[in-house]
């Protein structure tokens, strides 16, 4: 028994630095994809010591920083679209959205966008294909050929809710269902997070960089790393960024123990020295955002715009804050879900902790509508983030990275 368990360990880290080896040498060639490409050949060698792979080829994706340009983020925050569309009003409001985002393109052009979660209100959706909707709120960015990546919020796969004005007083609810474009009809089903996620990536004119990340952490979907690639090819990644799935929706809003562990083997293998700075996406906040909120006010050393709500938090802590503070590349953390707190406050003087802004005009409260922009530069080094509204103005920069 103890021969098997040496065995397995001279094998694990026999691969292990084998894909590191992969991934240097890629490095050294002009071909960003190259990495995947000879992981992927390399899967046979990695097969024969019996060793599985618990980072599927699916998982880690390439961005590259322009010359001379510093490499720019938006991030839209509950979109929720396709809410109330069974009304005049809950179709507006998408418009509305799309406007919101319109605005924050135009003005910003960034090299990437980020879906924050809560893309879709599902559980207003009457119909089974809810990825039509996230369709349309993706529309903005694919249509000015902006690569984007998406992740999970908890009402993206939500089940479909009866409202309660569809019921008649005889108690028979009258059929009600906006038009698709198949012939589901009012189905009710809702869509699954896999489901939409394939839905986007087929219709994406290879401008998604959203995946579907390891199987063994479904029901938690929406977990994979981008590296954003230095603009000199022989150089490591200036950033790297990771995407996790929250929960909610179809199950408890947590991050979970596999996912914490994934995470662990994912940053060692990729990062080891902690050299490389990291940024962090995911849509409901940790219980840790608890600790650095403002309690009216926001002040310095925390830096914002609103504070109009109590952070609403995942239901455990399940020891990724932990992982998080012990690596000091780890610059920042970004959620959503919160519509009415935008700010950003450092946590532990190790990393900052920061919300998006509310960027759809579904969803809860009337704050207005903008959106968090992220922008790294490579010479001199730094991560800087504001915040653009729909009309225009600039608010609430700060830079995470310290001097």
């Amino acid at each position: 028994m103890k021969e098997d368990q040496k065995t397995k360990k001279k094998s694990e880290s026999f691969n292990r630095r084998l894909i590191v080896d992969i991934y240097n040498y890629s490095k050294t060639m002009k071909k960003p994809s190259l990495f995947l490409i000879i992981l992927v050949i390399s899967l046979p060698l990695i097969s024969a010591v019996e060793w599985e792979l618990s980072i599927p080829t699916t998982t880690v994706g390439n961005l590259r920083v322009r010359e001379g340009s510093p490499f720019k983020i938006a991030i839209f925050a509950d979109l929720h679209f396709g809410e109330d569309t069974w009304t005049d009003w809950g179709p507006r409001q998408d418009v509305n959205s799309v406007n919101v985002m319109s605005a924050v393109l135009h003005a910003e052009t960034p090299d990437f966008v980020v879906y924050l979660g809560d893309v879709v209100t599902a559980n207003n959706i009457a119909i089974q294909n809810a990825s039509l909707f996230w369709d349309k709120a993706i529309s903005p960015t694919r249509a000015r050929g902006i690569p984007w990546a998406t992740l999970f919020g908890n009402h993206d796969d939500a089940s479909f809710l009866w409202p309660l004005d569809w019921f008649s007083s005889s108690g028979i609810p009258p059929v009600r269902c906006p038009a698709a474009s198949d012939d589901n009809g009012c189905a009710f089903r809702g869509t699954t997070r896999v489901e939409l996620i394939q839905e986007e990536i087929k219709s994406s004119n290879a401008l998604s960089y959203s995946m579907i990340g390891p199987k063994e952490l479904w029901p938690s979907v929406s977990n994979y790393v981008l590296l954003v690639e230095s603009s000199d090819h022989s150089k490591p990644p200036v950033a790297i960024l990771y995407f996790l799935d929250s929960g909610g929706g179809s199950y408890p809003e947590v991050i979970s123990n596999a996912q914490v562990e994934w995470f662990k083997t994912m940053s060692n293998t990729l990062n080891p020295d902690l050299r490389i700075p990291e940024l962090i996406f995911w849509h409901i906040p940790s219980k840790a955002y608890k600790k650095v909120a403002p309690r009216l006010w926001i002040t310095k050393p925390c830096v914002g715009s609103i504070n109009k709500e109590k952070v609403a938090a995942q239901e455990a802590e399940n020891g990724m804050m932990k992982v998080l503070e012990n690596r000091s590349s780890v610059k920042a953390v970004f959620v959503g879900h919160n519509h009415g707190l935008d700010w950003c406050c450092p946590y532990k003087d190790k990393l900052w902790l920061c919300f998006a802004r509310h960027t759809g005009y579904g969803g809860y409260g009337n704050w207005p509508r903008g959106s968090r922009i992220l922008e790294i530069s490579e010479m001199p080094f730094r991560i800087k983030t504001w915040i653009r509204m729909e009309d225009g103005s600039v608010h609430s920069e700060v830079n995470l990275t310290y001097d």
